[in-house]
């Protein structure tokens, strides 16, 4: 796999510069109207949207030195911004200028170079599905051949193990070696292609990746084994090394194959989210009746009928049918949610119940779900501090592989040309620096994943590394700790009037208002009247008075402040954090209403697991200060600031940070921009404002608290996994090098510890998407 160029080709763009584009595939993507599918405009210097985001996936890459090389190819075509390759999750983010660049031409750059570039979405077409089910089964043939070979060659082996001075004739000998070199063939032609195939472009296009070493490694075994097959009496020796070379390239390709399935397990959660969406639908004709077509063929304004067991294709509003939702991967909420005829639903979310007619508003690119892969896919391509060190490390490293590798040779020459062979090769194929570059990101997107199932969206994956290292969180009040509503909590009336009759009064006429205190009382009033038939009075012509209240026609009742029902203020008797409404008729005083936040229900539980986990908790609102401290003597939470504007959260905020601590800030989003950028870490809570637009590093728009002691504590695991990693692979090349420099590691060997370095990695952090959730005490179920 082609990867980080001898030179710097930042530095000789001309050698980088794509050919003209011949491939039909890629020349589709020129037409602009294909542009919106996987790309996003950008406003350029000047106001212009000539600038491009784009997001693909990139087929062919093992380790970090191939996402560099990618990098590097996209950044040498004029026209190109930025570039930024994952191989861990084989996804890659292209700015690029339209008025300089097309995307034939920026893809055709990774494909010189031996990288296949596709939109996201279209890696999951079927002629791409099938190409990549032809690749796993030519795959498992390689790895079959090599398999059954290397038991022949053993087997013919196995005599010259046990055999005593003498006990086998020359000529058996001779046969034995033929006939394990004749079996060897199939390895080296078949099974040995890929390492073969990308070493040579490696060499064409001077670059060097971990399929270089291998490579050259096999060749030079397979080589001295032949000429000691023809030529037993030459300078290489008569010792041949067939049985070493079948069975580490067997053990290669196993290593090889296990690390893919284990990397599509837990780096796959994109992929699979990718693949929400239907195919079809049936969209209505204008004569009434209904057609299945291409979901990429809807408009606006279409009537679609959504059958049980399908995904809804787009954002809309239901117009016929009840239904139950599962939108568990859009909002967090794990339970079916139900949406009668008039609720919206959302593209991806299931249909589980009836089949719905949804008349849709939102497509493609404007729904939730897509700002939702759109974060993902950004987060994909993202690679934390730890991953961008190794990267750097991991062409030095290739380097001090090759060379350390003709230093053995060349000391162990002298006293022992075979010996000087084996320990070159074993050199070669003993070091990965894969496990070292898979570390981080392989932990990291698994827990993305994990989260992303859960209702957390990972905008940045070095917020990870951050939020494990988190002492203190804030919490905006409002829209955070409680409901963005209002809730009834008492109801005095006076004498001869009952609470329910007072409440049925104050609610006929709230119906009439939008004001959140109206809808206050109306949803009180449904949800203690949903079954009587006395919760359908009605006033007629009611006038609202803004800023005041409501009163009917004849001003015989009104609903409203203190003044506006004349009422004496010493009536008034305010309660911290209490709104006040009140009920008159012409009598003069009829009901008081007290109203209050909504908390959310998990928001106490979740400050209880913070807590406990070892955060220091406070909270910051621009309500009333009384309002303020109200909610956090119920929440248990001892520091709290009311009447802060944005300006004075941020000022509180640096000032922690001043004092060295780390802090994690939690709010709505709305009011909270300039904090939550400002914050090591930052959560937006709800769906306030537009994904995309979201200013914080997660993104949580079910709202579900609990979710954040999940997330810092899977944060704090997802790093101890990446810790462990990282020894590892530190480990692992600082004990295994130096035994093979020395002579002591067969190649067999070599190969066998290369396969598991990279597959011990990469299962550690697998373990990471078995982890439960958080109990109210904080700690972990599993």
């Amino acid at each position: 796999m082609p990867a980080a160029p001898f030179m710097d080709i930042a530095s000789h763009p001309a050698a980088w510069t794509p050919e003209p584009v011949e491939n039909a595939r890629l020349a589709a993507f020129d037409d602009p109207e294909e542009w919106t599918a996987f790309s996003q405009s950008r406003p350029a210097s000047g106001g212009s949207n000539t600038v491009w985001e784009s997001r693909v996936a990139v087929q062919g890459m093992h380790c970090a030195a191939c996402s560099l090389a990618v990098e590097r190819a996209l950044m040498a075509v004029d026209g190109v911004l930025s570039a930024q390759v994952s191989a861990a999750s084989g996804r890659a983010i292209v700015v690029w200028s339209a008025a300089r660049t097309s995307p034939s031409a920026w893809m055709g750059a990774p494909l010189a170079a031996g990288y296949s570039v596709l939109p996201a979405s279209d890696a999951f077409s079927a002629s791409s599905s099938s190409a990549t089910r032809q690749q796993s089964r030519l795959a498992l043939w390689r790895w079959l051949v090599a398999g059954f070979c290397m038991m022949q060659v053993m087997m013919y082996a196995y005599p010259a193990y046990i055999a005593g001075p003498g006990d086998i004739t020359p000529d058996i000998e001779k046969l034995l070696r033929w006939a394990s070199w004749v079996l060897t063939l199939p390895v080296i032609l078949f099974s040995c292609g890929p390492f073969f195939g990308n070493a040579l472009r490696d060499l064409r296009h001077r670059s060097i990746s971990m399929d270089l070493p291998v490579a050259i490694g096999i060749a030079v075994t397979f080589a001295a084994s032949t000429a000691a097959t023809f030529d037993p009496a030459g300078r290489w020796g008569g010792e041949v090394y067939f049985d070493s070379l079948t069975m580490f390239v067997f053990f290669l390709l196993t290593g090889r194959w296990l690390e893919h399935r284990l990397r599509e397990k837990t780096a796959g959660s994109l992929d699979n989210l990718m693949q929400r969406l239907p195919q079809s639908v049936e969209r209505q004709r204008l004569d009434g009746s209904f057609e299945r077509v291409a979901v990429r063929r809807l408009q606006v304004s279409d009537l679609v009928r959504v059958l049980p067991g399908e995904a809804f294709p787009a954002d809309g509003v239901i117009e016929q049918g009840d239904t139950l939702a599962d939108e568990a991967l859009l909002t967090g909420e794990s339970r079916p949610v139900p949406r009668p005829c008039g609720s919206r639903v959302l593209a991806a979310s299931h249909n589980l119940s009836a089949a719905v007619q949804v008349r849709i508003d939102q497509l493609g690119a404007d729904t939730q779900y897509a700002q939702i892969v759109a974060l993902m896919e950004r987060a994909s391509a993202d690679k934390p501090r730890l991953a961008l060190l190794a990267d750097r490390i991991a062409k030095p490293f290739l380097w001090f592989v090759l060379l350390s590798a003709a230093g053995a040779a060349a000391f162990w020459w002298q006293t022992d040309p075979a010996k000087a062979l084996m320990a070159a090769v074993a050199v070669l194929i003993v070091t990965c620096p894969c496990a070292l570059s898979l570390a981080t990101p392989t932990a990291m997107l698994t827990t993305a994943g994990l989260l992303s199932r859960n209702g957390v969206l990972v905008r940045r994956l070095q917020a990870l590394e951050a939020l494990a290292e988190i002492d203190t969180v804030i919490f905006d009040k409002t829209g955070t700790l409680t409901e963005a509503r209002m809730g009834l909590r008492r109801v005095l009336a006076r004498e001869g009037v009952t609470q329910n009759d007072a409440l049925q009064m104050a609610a006929a006429l709230a119906r009439h208002s939008l004001h959140p205190v109206s809808r206050a009382l109306v949803a009180a009033a449904d949800e203690r009247f949903a079954t009587s038939a006395s919760a359908s009075m009605q006033w007629a012509d009611v006038i609202e008075r803004p800023g005041l209240g409501l009163e009917s026609a004849t001003g015989s009742i009104r609903f409203g402040s203190a003044r506006f029902c004349g009422l004496d203020m010493q009536r008034q008797m305010q309660r911290p954090g209490c709104l006040q409404v009140f009920l008159a008729d012409s009598k003069g005083w009829l009901a008081r209403f007290e109203l209050d936040e909504v908390g959310r229900p998990d928001a106490r539980e979740a400050v209880v697991a913070l807590r406990e986990a070892g955060l220091s908790v406070e909270m910051l609102s621009g309500d009333r200060a009384a309002a303020a401290l109200a909610v956090s003597v119920s929440l248990g939470i001892e520091h709290v600031r009311g009447d802060c504007t944005p300006a004075a959260k941020l000022e509180h905020l640096r000032d922690l940070q001043k004092q060295g601590r780390k802090v994690w800030m939690i709010g709505d989003g709305l009011n909270d921009a300039p904090v939550l950028a400002g914050a090591h870490v930052s959560v937006a809570i709800g769906s306030a404002v537009p994904l995309a637009q979201a200013q914080s590093d997660f993104v949580m728009p079910g709202a579900q608290l609990m979710m954040l002691p999940n997330l810092l504590l899977q944060a704090r695991r997802t790093m101890r996994i990446v810790r462990q990693n990282l020894w590892w692979a530190a480990i692992y090349n600082a004990v295994c090098v130096p035994m093979a420099l020395a002579g002591w590691l067969p190649a067999w060997l070599a190969g066998l510890g290369m396969a598991l370095s990279s597959l011990l990695v990469i299962a550690n952090a697998a373990r990471l998407s078995r982890t439960g959730p958080v109990q109210a005490n904080g700690a972990w179920s599993v």
